[in-house]
């Protein structure tokens, strides 16, 4: 009788150091790690815009750290040279920019999906040259038919622009660590210089601006790759 005793409480002991066992490797399966690091890309639609629109040239960087579960440290840099023909006028805005901000993953991943929707706050500096290429004089007395029309370029060098906008946007993993994106910016211009005679109209990372509005928008296409660093 005691023999049997203890065969069943050695069964039960043995039963529960296994059910133990597998608890703990259940648990260690399900724990999900994130990997930290660097993604580095180009903004694609500048690169197409620059393919298809005569007097334009663009290119920007943008990359972001993962230094939190669901926080990045985000920033683009870059430069654009576009020049814009209108009936009254004809200008040229060239020159570099940077923006640095912070971007908060929205999207829980499933299991070892890694994509990411995001809101994002950046703030903006641009050192750009202004250059009046042509503009019309007004003159309501066209009698003798004379040509009211400027062409000698005028330069305005040194310019300082800046602005803050709010970002939105996704990036998804297409291929191992590939990723294909898209956003929306909505910015406002808190400072720029102030020409003599000439309004700037455009600002080299802000786009377009208006004389009568501090606000803009910008949308974005980009392709990246993540460089892993290390997993937590």
């Amino acid at each position: 009788m005691r023999t049997y005793i203890f065969i069943i409480s050695l069964f039960l002991c043995i039963g529960s150091v296994a059910q133990k066992n597998e608890i703990k490797v259940v648990e260690k399966d399900t724990t999900k790690t994130h990997r930290f690091g660097l993604r580095v890309g180009v903004d694609i639609s500048k690169l197409i815009k620059t393919a298809i629109i005569k007097d334009y040239s663009a290119f920007e960087v943008n990359t972001d750290y993962k230094f939190a579960k669901n926080y990045y440290l985000a920033g683009e840099f870059g430069f654009e040279d576009r020049t814009i023909d209108e009936t009254q006028v004809n200008y040229t805005a060239k020159g570099n920019y940077f923006k640095i901000g912070v971007d908060y993953n929205m999207y829980t991943n499933w299991l070892d999906m890694e994509n990411i929707i995001y809101a994002g706050f950046r703030y903006g500096l641009s050192n750009h040259k202004q250059t009046l290429n042509r503009y019309n004089i007004y003159n309501t007395d066209l009698y003798w038919n004379e040509n009211n029309s400027v062409t000698i370029p005028k330069e305005f060098d040194g310019n300082i622009s800046s602005w803050v906008e709010l970002v939105l946007g996704v990036k998804a993993k297409i291929y191992n660590n590939l990723y294909l994106g898209f956003n929306v910016q909505l910015k406002n211009k808190i400072g720029s210089t102030t020409l003599e005679g000439f309004d700037i109209l455009y600002i080299p990372g802000f786009g377009q601006a208006y004389v009568d509005s501090n606000w803009g928008v910008g949308v974005g296409y980009t392709m990246s790759y993540f460089i892993p660093l290390y997993k937590k």
